[in-house]
């Protein structure tokens, strides 16, 4: 028997349990654009372009780019259970020591590979299925997904439910091999196919599709949220990955799942266009005002150096550093400035006096850690755990 609507039906299996196929996108009838979905498609659009433009106004954007970068790849990988925030990443890669990772860290640090080297491939190659297949086997290797097959559509039966269930208690069953291999051409063409559809409603829907069809064993949900900034990078909506949607997903988490679930029961993708649009805003106006703080932050430290002394160059080239490696200790200042031992100790205690750093082991005697504080508050926030 056939359960049917406009994004699929279930599917009665010889065995019990039922199957989701998924429709061809777009739906048919066609999404209805009533005034409220137009109104955050306007503003989604706006907010969007806003954050878009923000780079424009900082000293060093890619640097910038690559923290958000971290912090969207925390921030998805929590929404699967991830126990590593913004800090732990950053003070893991900041001491090297791969042996010791756990795997939470790993997970988010594959994230980040995962989302730059699809981004460099994205400049020459269009987003086909081989270049997600691709991508997928860099976000998992490794990793604790490492044996479910990386970087290969499933070859067999998965299910989508809380810890335990079974196919028969699942609360989605994605489709079958077969219907998943045609969901999965269906997709890819609609991905390519040119249409008068608005890019970020268009993308709502890609997002939703690929979550349904579910094609790998694991990693889907991070990389259908991947999926979201390689489209709006490829579409030059956005110029640089900015945008950290999973703060918003995360946040929302139970929303989040609840408005997928009910486009396969109900068909009802305008409720979940909206969700997604009202993300888009929320996430944007965020990610402008966080670099807006950080512009102040340096501002704010540059003109207190400058007071405490203007001649010594080595106070601006600190502080410069720090964006880019809010971790430091003392022999850091001594290879990165080329300076002796005393003369690096005195700098840090010039920026631990003026709150630019603060000391991260204050027991210790030797060998301590300090931390840009103002600036890690910014980024780590919405990654804290508990």
């Amino acid at each position: 028997m056939k359960y049917a609507n406009r994004a699929g039906f279930f599917m009665n299996s010889a065995v019990g349990y039922k199957s989701f196929v998924p429709a061809k996108l777009p739906p048919n009838p066609p999404i209805q654009y009533d005034d409220e979905l137009q109104g955050l498609l306007s503003l989604a659009d706006r907010k969007l372009g806003r954050l878009d433009g923000v780079t424009q106004i900082l000293p060093n954007p890619e640097l910038f780019v690559a923290m958000y970068v971290k912090k969207e790849a925390v921030l998805s990988s929590q929404i699967e259970g991830t126990q590593a925030s913004f800090v732990d990443v950053l003070s893991t890669e900041y001491n090297q020591a791969d042996d010791q990772r756990h795997d939470d860290v790993k997970e988010v640090i594959n994230y980040v590979d995962a989302m730059n080297w699809g981004l460099e491939q994205l400049a020459s190659f269009p987003l086909s299925l081989r270049l997600i297949r691709n991508i997928h086997a860099r976000l998992i290797h490794n990793t604790r997904g490492a044996n479910k097959n990386p970087g290969e559509f499933r070859t067999s039966q998965n299910w989508i439910g809380p810890a335990g269930c079974t196919l028969n208690t699942a609360t989605l069953v994605p489709p079958t091999v077969p219907d998943m291999n045609v969901a999965l051409g269906d997709l890819e063409l609609f991905i390519h196919q040119e249409d008068f559809i608005p890019a970020l409603i268009k993308i709502a829907m890609i997002h939703a599709q690929f979550e349904t069809i579910h094609p790998f064993l694991d990693g889907n949900g991070r990389m259908g949220r991947l999926l979201i900034t390689f489209w709006l990078c490829q579409q030059n909506i956005l110029t640089k990955p900015l945008l950290y949607l999973s703060f918003y997903f995360k946040k929302n988490r139970a929303e989040y799942y609840d408005r997928l679930m009910a486009v396969r029961k109900n068909g009802d993708w305008e409720n979940w266009i909206k969700f997604f649009l009202r993300g888009i805003a929320e996430v944007s106006d965020e990610a402008t005002e966080s670099a807006r703080a950080i512009l102040k932050i340096k501002e704010d430290a540059t003109n207190a150096l400058y007071k405490k002394d203007g001649t010594n160059s080595n106070y601006q080239r600190l502080l410069n550093y720090l964006f880019e490696q809010p971790f430091i200790k003392r022999s850091d200042v001594e290879q990165y400035l080329d300076v002796s031992n005393p003369t690096a100790g005195s700098i840090l205690e010039v920026f631990c006096q003026m709150n630019i750093l603060v000391d991260c082991t204050p027991d210790k005697a030797r060998n301590k850690m300090y931390a840009f504080g103002k600036y890690l508050d910014i980024l780590n926030s919405g990654t804290e755990l508990g």
